[in-house]
């Protein structure tokens, strides 16, 4: 099923700064043990840029409805969404139903503005009211799926039984499996007829919170603080408003993102949304955690899923996805950048992984030798040992092999290193090999593993014995920035390139990709300095 284009049913209005904005409310889970601590929440809520806030009184130790609820609402500083989420639904009341629906009649007299009933109980529930309720509470019927992601026929069949139970504003919380899983919340959320909060739990499911305001959602979540969480992979409110800038995705934002696994570590939605932002490009840039990239890019195919970056492991399986690959992309035999290009809807790739990456080896080679690039290139004839034979590794090898280096490939598997360095006219050795091999000093040592990446930043791929032999040590990864390879290797004298200015100067090039725009490049370095 590919998620193509659609009509949505948002209608923009203005912000405080005269800019357009989405409707889609930004709400705050209130979660605490106490009445004192959930007010001094709400007030947090509000300073950050929160909507409304959701009290889940199934939190408080010693709820007392009456008072407790009269106090909450009445002294909330933004609007109210009262839920007291059961055991059963995922949430932590175990008690009398017949007193939990008790306290949801309470909190609508009470003032509360929503109050949200599970499906299973909602006719019950809407029987047991009076017929004077009160008119300006708007009652969400919930239905939460910690399993899977139905079939879109199952969720438009799911939304028809909520809307018949008499609700105000339907609520679907499914669980993704896998990131395309989203796609099937997304084709019933905008076509929905009705208030619709339509979110994908877990991880695979962040997009689902982002991307709520381009689909026509009621509302998101965003929690006070990471890892705070009322629901699986709920950003933060901060992440929402100042990393993704919630409030400007609209119906036609441009969808771009970072196609990796794992992909919690990158950077690169800090660099493209600022800069988005800052040539007011509407576009939103997001990371994207797949585990098959042929049914990811067949499940977003529309227009407005219009660029990706690529990452570890998938920039070989990118390129296969592609309509055209540029020359160099080709002989690489991997991408790290992919664009739909907007008259006919063709992927095209590209790579650019070695351009950053060889041109600050180069100028810290040149720094240490106190050469002039009028004198080319100081990686020619120099013995250029790459860690690696993956998507990087090919980049890294073919630039090596490009300047005039004698490259080796080192790598776990010997036949994928061997297939490597036949096509740049070089060596291939085991990983097991890299530590005793030293035919001469001065040499170049470049991994474009993931070895020493958070969370495992005790890793290195090779001795600190053997950096001796290596004059300099470029390290891929960025996260850390001063990676154990790079700390052991510059205690051994070797000069040390940061994995930082690859990936700065692809980020460069990839936003005018995106955008058609100069880069705001001082504005990219800042943010990068501030996120590593």
């Amino acid at each position: 099923m590919a998620f193509e284009s659609f009509t949505s049913p948002i209608t923009g209005f203005q912000i405080g700064d005269g800019a357009p904005r989405n409707s889609t409310l930004i709400c705050v889970p209130i979660m605490a043990e106490s009445v004192e601590e959930m007010l001094v929440k709400m007030q947090k809520a509000k300073e950050l840029g929160g909507d409304l806030v959701e009290i889940r009184v199934d939190f408080l130790k010693n709820f007392i409805p009456k008072q407790d609820l009269d106090i909450l609402i009445k002294q909330a500083p933004l609007p109210t969404l009262v839920t007291f989420r059961p055991r059963w639904e995922g949430g932590r009341y175990d008690g009398d139903e017949n007193k939990r629906q008790e306290a949801l009649r309470l909190a609508m007299e009470l003032g509360a503005d929503y109050i949200d009933i599970e499906l299973k109980v909602a006719h019950d529930f809407f029987c047991s009211l009076p017929r004077d309720r009160p008119e300006n509470v708007k009652i969400i019927v919930s239905s939460h799926n910690y399993e899977s992601t139905p079939s879109v026929e199952e969720l438009g069949d799911l939304v028809v039984r909520i809307q018949a139970t008499g609700a105000d504003i339907v609520k679907i919380a499914t669980t993704a499996l896998d990131i395309i899983d989203n796609a099937r919340l997304f084709q019933v959320l905008v076509h929905s007829q009705v208030p619709m909060i339509g979110l994908v739990m877990g991880e695979r499911g962040l997009m689902s919170r982002i991307l709520a305001a381009k689909f026509g959602g009621f509302l998101t979540f965003g929690t006070l603080e990471a890892g705070v969480i009322s629901a699986p992979g709920q950003p933060t409110v901060k992440e929402l408003l100042d990393l993704y800038n919630m409030r400007h995705i609209g119906p036609d934002t441009k969808v771009h993102g970072v196609i990796g696994n794992p992909i919690g570590h990158s950077k690169s939605p800090h660099l493209h949304n600022a800069a988005f932002k800052s040539t007011s490009f509407n576009g939103i840039y997001l990371p994207l955690l797949v585990d098959n990239v042929s049914n990811f890019i067949t499940t977003y195919s529309s227009p407005d899923f219009a660029g990706y970056s690529y990452t570890i492991p998938h920039k070989e399986a990118g390129l296969k996805c592609c309509d055209e690959v540029d020359p160099i992309a080709k002989s690489i035999g991997a991408i790290s950048c992919m664009i739909r290009r907007p008259t006919d809807g063709k992927l095209i790739g590209y790579n650019m992984d070695h351009l950053g990456a060889i041109a600050a080896i180069e100028e810290g080679l040149r720094a240490s030798s106190g050469t002039t690039p009028a004198s080319g290139s100081p990686l020619a004839g120099q013995i250029f040992v790459v860690i690696g034979a993956g998507g990087a590794g090919k980049a890294l090898a073919y630039g090596g092999y490009e300047k005039g280096a004698r490259v080796v490939v080192a790598n776990r598997t010997y036949d994928k290193a061997k297939e490597l360095a036949s096509k740049v006219g070089g060596q291939a050795i085991t990983l097991s090999e890299l530590n005793e091999f030293h035919p001469e000093e001065g040499m170049i040592l470049v991994n474009t593993t993931s070895v020493g990446m958070k969370p495992r930043i005790d890793e290195t791929p090779v001795s600190k014995e053997a950096l001796k032999h290596y004059s300099l040590v470029f390290d891929a990864v960025y996260t850390p920035k001063l990676t154990r390879l790079l700390r052991e290797a510059r205690e051994s004298g070797a000069t040390i390139v940061y994995g930082t200015e690859m990936f700065i100067n692809q980020a460069f090039v990839q936003f005018e990709m995106f955008t058609g725009l100069p880069a705001p490049k001082q504005l990219i370095r800042d943010v990068l300095a501030r996120n590593t």
